[in-house]
């Protein structure tokens, strides 16, 4: 009995997977913890991955939480067409924005308008920690891509 309900499962996916015209279901009012959070680790460090997808005004959400370790930074000054803030709850470092670079610290927000490099990288002896959420909104045109540099120095 539970395999038949397993299958009609698969199968009611499998016809909403081939509905590709309906636009995506917006994301709803949830709490995802630490555990639930999606986790992936690298040389530098771990993200995690809260919420994705889109809400009733966003789309391309992006809601994350980065753990850094000394010396490391999740990639280099990057650029992309999404808004985003990063919010550095935890350690130091350097901001990297439009070329230039500036001491992070604690409680600093980046907000970064789309196409403008930014980047963060841990220059202090203990864990960074950032929070990113970055999204396009609905409604509005994304900007076009400025020149044809690369999107990471």
């Amino acid at each position: 009995m539970v395999w038949m309900k397993r299958l009609a499962c698969l199968s009611a996916c499998a016809a909403c997977l081939a509905a590709s015209d309906a636009p995506p279901a917006p994301l709803k009012t949830a709490i995802v913890s630490w555990d639930a959070a999606r986790s992936t680790k690298a040389d530098w460090g771990e993200m995690r991955f809260y919420f994705r997808g889109e809400t009733y005004g966003t789309k391309d959400v992006l809601t994350a939480i980065a753990i850094v370790e000394p010396g490391k930074s999740v990639h280099k000054a990057h650029r992309h067409a999404e808004e985003e803030y990063l919010v550095l709850v935890q350690g130091e470092g350097t901001w990297s924005v439009g070329g230039k670079e500036s001491p992070a610290k604690r409680g600093d927000i980046l907000y970064a308008e789309p196409w403008v490099y930014h980047g963060l990288t841990n220059t202090g002896s203990e864990r960074l920690i950032f929070i990113v959420v970055r999204y396009n909104a609905k409604g509005v045109e994304i900007p076009k891509r400025p020149d044809d540099r690369p999107d990471e120095m």
